[in-house]
Parts: structure tokens; C-alpha cells; sequence
């Protein structure tokens, strides 16, 4: 290709060589440019928490990093109203996301820890509809299968976001193919848990492979990013407090502390000092299984 590029310059004559020159220049850069990333979550925190690391080294690598946040986050705060927890926790998330290079934050306005009360058809639409926006290569979202989760919002915004690939058809959402927004589904898959590492049997298996990411240069980005997150913090660590009877504990200690027990744990599985773990599918090369096993084996 470059020698082409290089070739049309120095030898080619007139205008229309100049531009074909420069289309294949274009042509180039984007072929080489890292796709997008759409970040699904109820909260800015479980994103920060469970793939902050990844996101950040993403963006360093020039992707176009999106987290679209399906609650309003109005009910994680201690001592403050839904309103103002709502407003702290929204701002807070975008200094988090400007932390970590995301170049948006999409706010749903969901009412959080009540997720379960809307139709999921609906909260499928919306992810749908982001993916044809923003055409991510790589979609980020809460792994719903996981033991012992206690939180309902992250079951079920991940449950709904891993079966919102099936309606990347444009034969779905039809007013939107009219309106020129086609069908689109991402090519790779990070399944993510925020607060805990991965337990046996809770991953790699079938299509899926587990991934584990190198997140040390980038740990004190995910930190201050997660710091950011001071109104969610102060809940989360109001009750490690409780739950320790050490009323003394500071929330950025705890927050701090926390975070990096977490990254070194799940790292030291795999000789890292800091490492983030997700259940990964991509595309496999060749036949799938299911074509494979009709075929007809050659006669010797």
C-alpha cells in the first residue's frame, strides 16, 4: 500500500492522481486506527472498578472509549438525598471517565437498584441503538454469570447487553436502517466483574477464552479514577466500616487499599503486579463446530 501511495506521488500526473493518492492514504490510516469501545454499565464505579485499567490502556492506544451509564446512581451515597446523590455521582463519573481518556459519558437516567422494573426488550433497544452510533469493535459489559452477586442491576444490565448482538441485523430497529443507522455488532466481547476476582468455574469455557491484561503502568490512572467516584465511595466504605466496627478507617484509604488488593490478587494468578481478568469472545478463524460436524468425511 505505501509503496502504491509512494509511487502515485512521485510518478503520477495531474489532480486526479493527487486524489487518488490521498484517498489511499486515508484508506490506509484507517486501517491501521484501533477500533472503538462501548462501555455498558449501571454505574460509573463498576466500570472504574471491574476494566478501569483496560479502558485507560485502550484509550492510551488511541480508541474511542464510550461508557454509557444505565442508572442514575441516585441511591449510592451516605447522608445525602436522591437528588444531590444523583448530581454528585453523575459529575463525579465524568471527571472518572476524563481520568481514564473516555471520550463520552452517556447518562440513561434508569433509576438505579430498580433496573428490574423496566422491560429488557427496551433496555436491549438502547444498547442497540448505541452500538450502530458509535460502531465499537469491542463492547465492555458486567458479566451476569457469576455466583454470589448481590447486586441486581449488574445482572441485569449484563444480561441484557451480552444478548444485545443478536438484533445487529438491520432487520431490527428498522426505523433507524431508514434513517441510515444499519445494523452493527461489535467483534470482540469483555465480560467483567467489578469487585472480586474470578472463582473456579466461572469462566473460560466453550467460545470463551479468560483474558488477563497487564494493568501496572496504568494503576495510578484506575486509582485516581475510581477516587473520583467520592459520593459511591463514601457508601461502599461507610459500610466496610460498619461491617469492621474500625469507625476510624478512611474512605480514600479503604478506596485505595481495596482497589489495589484487588489488581494484585487477580495479577498474581498470572506473575503480574497488577493485573484485570475478563471472560473474552472474538471471532474464532475457520468453520464453527456446528457447520463442521455436518460435513462429509472423503472416502479413503
Amino acid at each position: 500500500m505505501c509503496d502504491t501511495v509512494a509511487a502515485l506521488l512521485h510518478g503520477g500526473r495531474g489532480p486526479v492522481t493527487l486524489a487518488l493518492a490521498l484517498a489511499l492514504l486515508g484508506n490506509l490510516a484507517a486501517a491501521q486506527t484501533p477500533g472503538p469501545v462501548l462501555v455498558i454499565t449501571p454505574s460509573m464505579r463498576d466500570a472504574v472498578s471491574g476494566a478501569g485499567g483496560t479502558l485507560a490502556q485502550m484509550a492510551s492506544e488511541g480508541r474511542a472509549v464510550y461508557i454509557a451509564v444505565f442508572g442514575n446512581e441516585e441511591k449510592e451515597s451516605a447522608g445525602l438525598d436522591a437528588a444531590a446523590t444523583r448530581l454528585g455521582a453523575n459529575a463525579e463519573g465524568e471527571r472518572a471517565a476524563k481520568i481514564l481518556g473516555a471520550r463520552e459519558v452517556i447518562n440513561l437516567g434508569h433509576k438505579s437498584g430498580e433496573l428490574a422494573m423496566l422491560s429488557s426488550s427496551e433496555l436491549r433497544n438502547q444498547v442497540m441503538t448505541l452500538t450502530r452510533l458509535y460502531q465499537p469493535e469491542i463492547l465492555f459489559f458486567p458479566d451476569w454469570y457469576v455466583h454470589y452477586q448481590d447486586d441486581n442491576d449488574i445482572y441485569r444490565v449484563g444480561r441484557m447487553a451480552e444478548e444485545s448482538p443478536y438484533g445487529g441485523s438491520s432487520m431490527f430497529l428498522q426505523e433507524l436502517s431508514y434513517l441510515g443507522k444499519r445494523g452493527f455488532a461489535a467483534r470482540q466481547y469483555y465480560f467483567f466483574v467489578p469487585y472480586r476476582p474470578y472463582r473456579a468455574r466461572e469462566g473460560g469455557e466453550g467460545p470463551a477464552t479468560m483474558k488477563q491484561v497487564d494493568i501496572a503502568p496504568v494503576m495510578a490512572r484506575k486509582l485516581e479514577a475510581i477516587l473520583a467516584c467520592a459520593t459511591a465511595n463514601e457508601r461502599w466504605a461507610a459500610d466496610v466500616r460498619r461491617r469492621s466496627g474500625r469507625a476510624a478507617l478512611a474512605t480514600p484509604d479503604l478506596v485505595r487499599a481495596f482497589t489495589e488488593e484487588l489488581a494484585a490478587a487477580v495479577g498474581a494468578r498470572h506473575g503480574l503486579r497488577f493485573a484485570e481478568e475478563f471472560n473474552h469472545l472474538r471471532p474464532r478463524p475457520g468453520l464453527p463446530e456446528h457447520v463442521r460436524e455436518k460435513t462429509r468425511k472423503k472416502a479413503p
